[in-house]
């Protein structure tokens, strides 16, 4: 079982709980016009590794993942090398490591079969999935990313329905996702998830800018600032009340 990884962090400490070895994941379908990581989009780019490689060595800082860490898989989107992942999570388990994976859900449809049988075996070796929601509005979440948001709200249904322990991840973006409105409805929305451990607000930032400069690629938000730290605050306490 061989995947294509864009790159590894040591000790992440931002991508689900303790210290955690973060394995990036190449290729992602969507276009989040504030993604920072511009360089996992494509299918062709990355390394080939076998999921005993990247176990190997993240088993390799299993003394720090004491109190809580472990391993995240993210991207680029990781659930396009679904079967790798599985097989990676299977490994680490094994080991007793905690597994997180970070994802938008966009590749889950509730109407494939085959599609819902994979994402149950994967369910079976993951501890908590980071789940990121783009935008609570469909239209808006198609401007946002070039595509619905009809397979991410039903894998937040799916994982709830399982007892998948879930982070919520929503980017606080300004004109885009800074809307009272939304964020009541993306509130309500998680209202009705049964296993949201956590919400996060995470401010937009403009730090990819310069990945797409030297990819060549315009910037989508060029201009935009991050939201004010009032309006930062103001979705927090909308989200988590």
């Amino acid at each position: 079982m061989t995947g294509k990884i864009h790159s590894f962090e040591s000790f992440g400490t931002v991508d689900g709980p303790g210290i955690r070895f973060v394995v990036f994941m190449q290729g992602c379908p969507m276009r989040c016009k504030y993604c920072h990581n511009p360089d996992t989009w494509s299918f062709t780019g990355g390394i080939g590794y076998s999921a005993e490689e990247v176990a190997a060595r993240a088993l390799k800082y299993k003394n720090y993942f004491n109190g809580g860490g472990g391993v995240t898989v993210s991207g680029g989107e990781p659930l396009m090398q679904i079967d790798f992942v599985t097989e990676l999570f299977k490994i680490l388990k094994k080991s007793g490591v905690h597994t997180a994976l970070d994802t938008s859900g966009i590749t889950f449809n509730a109407e494939d079969k085959k599609s819902v049988k994979k994402h149950e075996e994967l369910l079976k070796y993951t501890d908590l999935v980071l789940l990121d929601i783009k935008h609570i509005d469909d239209t808006r979440h198609k401007e946002l990313t070039g595509h619905p948001n009809t397979n991410p709200l039903n894998f937040a249904r799916f994982l709830s329905d399982n007892g998948k322990d879930i982070w919520i991840r929503h980017v606080l973006v300004s004109g885009i996702t800074d809307d009272d409105n939304y964020l009541l409805k993306l509130k309500e929305f998680i209202g009705t998830l049964k296993t949201v451990k956590n919400i996060e607000v995470l401010p937009y930032h403009k730090m990819g800018e310069v990945k797409y400069e030297k990819l060549g690629i315009p910037y989508p938000l060029k201009g935009l600032n991050p939201p004010e730290y009032e309006r930062v605050e103001n979705a927090r306490i909308i989200l988590k009340r």
